[in-house]
């Protein structure tokens, strides 16, 4: 049986681990790292997080199994999605709404996780 969770988590770690590291070779060719604060956080949120995300709910299949874990996933992608930009925008100087937004949703998202956690435990669960 495939985990499904954990791989849409693994699949979108590695796509935005693929853009990041396009970006700080851009960022680098350039000598121009103004962005590297939106770099970085796609890089740290958006490979590092939903990797570690993806490992959970490989894990632990009650919880990867659970309507929480799409949700999760969902809330996750969206804080990435508007995080990144937004902070781009915040350091162009176009506005900061995007970041803080992107920003509510990324804690929103650990938040949960922490629910999940709490919730399932870690492993799965076989009595």
């Amino acid at each position: 049986m495939t985990n499904r969770i954990a791989t849409r988590f693994y699949a979108t770690a590695a796509i935005f681990a693929l853009v990041g590291m396009a970006w700080g070779i851009q960022m680098s060719a350039t000598q121009d790292h103004t962005l590297s604060p939106a770099h970085g956080h796609l890089n740290l949120i958006g490979f590092v997080v939903m990797a570690v995300f993806g490992t959970y709910y490989a894990l632990s299949a009650h919880a990867a199994t659970s309507k929480l874990a799409s949700i999760h996933y969902f809330l996750t992608l969206a804080a990435v999605v508007v995080l990144v930009p937004g902070i781009v925008m915040a350091i162009t100087g176009s506005g900061e709404v995007l970041a803080k937004i992107g920003s509510v949703l990324a804690l929103a998202a650990m938040g949960l996780f922490v629910f999940v956690v709490f919730r399932n435990g870690v492993g799965s669960k076989t009595a």
